[in-house]
């Protein structure tokens, strides 16, 4: 994961780690963790913040500098093909 991108997206929106920790239903010491990259953050939670912050989570992730998320057309044809193979 691309340490720094979950604190720089929390902090544009004015938010503090207890903000986000009482969002994911975890500590604010945890929390810390993933951000800081001590420790990985489960992927449903990764879900939980592309969603909140209407972002991908391959952006979350560092794969993509593009804050857009992705059109839902592109996440349905992805599904397809995973499905297909």
């Amino acid at each position: 994961m691309s340490i720094g991108r979950l604190k720089e997206i929390r902090e544009d929106k004015g938010l503090t780690q207890k903000d986000i920790a009482k969002l994911l239903k975890t500590t604010q010491q945890q929390y810390s963790k993933y951000e800081i990259g001590i420790q990985m953050i489960p992927v449903e939670r990764l879900i939980i913040l592309a969603d909140y912050y209407n972002t991908s989570v391959d952006y979350l992730l560092g794969r993509t500098d593009n804050r857009t998320p992705y059109p839902e057309s592109i996440l349905k044809t992805k599904s397809k093909i995973l499905v297909q193979q």
